[in-house]
């Protein structure tokens, strides 16, 4: 019903940037709101940053606040996680999810699909 496919991963130096993409098809009503998960090593999956469908609202975790930007261009059923400044404790697997939902939500079990998680390693 709905795919995800996300793309931007990869290593990067301390203090570098990335820019993950997330490419939506499906069902439009599925996709109302959107969101950026991480996973670590031995760590729960959370919420790194979401946006409702028209990009008025958006959540970002504290750890990210100031260094990350999620956006989305409906037009090409994508969004975008800007991740700025980083640290080697933002390595993880980042996963795109969405809800057929116009509100935030923080919670994992809040979105019924998601993209198949791209890793970012980031170095000391």
């Amino acid at each position: 019903q709905v795919q995800l496919v996300e793309s931007g991963g990869g290593l990067v130096q301390a203090g570098g940037s990335l820019r993950l993409s997330c490419a939506a098809s499906g069902r439009n009503f599925s996709w109302l709101t959107m969101g950026w998960f991480r996973q670590a090593p031995g760590k729960e999956r959370d919420l790194v940053a979401g946006i409702t469908y028209s990009g008025s609202r958006t959540y970002y975790a504290d750890s990210v606040k100031g260094r990350f930007t999620i956006s989305r261009d409906n037009a090409k059923n994508t969004v975008y996680l800007q991740m700025n400044s980083l640290k080697p404790e933002d390595t993880a697997v980042y996963y795109c999810a969405c809800r057929s939902n116009s509100l935030l939500a923080t919670m994992a079990e809040d979105y019924g699909y998601w993209g198949q998680g791209t890793q970012v390693t980031v170095s000391s």
